[in-house]
């Protein structure tokens, strides 16, 4: 298994963090992307990253994009050790309807330097899936993760459709959008991520990388097939996409 998109960097895991790593090997982790949101906080990701078992991927929260430039700076200077840009994208939810243009003219931005570094991206689309999935289509991006999508099936679909992965939080375990979303889309299409610290598969619990086992057992659950098959094609899948 492949945790595609957390953040080790939040407390309190960044306070435990041998431990939160060490209980993720025993759980059957194999790696870990880390993900940086903002430039301090990307500078912290390459700390703690090893590029060994927890890979950096450097992006910014699509609600506080101030500073943005010195991200895509930072990411260009570590090209070689950044695996995935991001998160970024759209956020529709946190953010007032009077930053949306900016939103998505950054969001273009980082597309436009995945393209060009050949990264895949990880994909921030609260209460803005539809609009993300039209925006990464009209500009071509290449290699796509829609991190816990919240968006209708539909829309998430046609992002399936161009070749884009959707990664399932252990949170589909009380969420039925989630469990829609896995039901809909194909086994092709799906990777694992916790979203550590939050996205946990209860509430009020502070979530960690082991537990994307959870997520893997309701797709497998979902889908009517074997725990192993799921957690072998995620795996496949995750490696390709971020070549590791």
């Amino acid at each position: 298994m492949i945790d595609v998109h957390c953040h080790l960097t939040e407390k309190p895991l960044v306070d435990d963090l041998d431990n939160v790593i060490k209980e993720a090997k025993n759980k059957g982790v194999k790696a870990i992307v880390t993900s940086g949101i903002g430039p301090e906080d990307c500078k912290h990701v390459l700390e703690i990253a090893d590029n060994q078992y927890v890979f950096p991927s450097l992006g910014i929260e699509p609600y506080e994009l101030d500073g943005y430039e010195e991200v895509i700076e930072l990411i260009r200077k570590e090209r070689n050790r950044v695996i995935m840009i991001g998160e970024v994208g759209l956020d529709y939810y946190a953010a007032p309807r009077d930053t949306w243009e900016i939103q998505r003219r950054v969001f273009i931005e980082f597309i436009e330097l995945s393209k060009e570094l050949d990264k895949p991206l990880v994909i921030h689309s609260r209460s803005a899936g539809r609009y993300a999935v039209d925006i990464l289509i009209q500009n071509k991006a290449e290699r796509v993760i829609m991190h816990a999508f919240d968006g209708k099936p539909s829309h998430a679909e046609r992002g399936a459709q161009h070749g884009y992965l959707f990664s399932i939080p252990p949170s589909v375990a009380r969420s039925e959008q989630k469990q829609k979303l896995v039901k809909r889309l194909p086994l092709e299409n799906l990777l694992l991520e916790s979203d550590a610290p939050v996205l946990a598969p209860e509430r009020n619990m502070v979530n960690k990388p082991s537990n994307i086992k959870v997520s893997a057992e309701w797709i497998a659950k979902l889908k009517g097939i074997k725990l192993e098959a799921v957690i072998e094609e995620t795996e496949q899948q995750a490696r390709e996409i971020l070549r590791i």
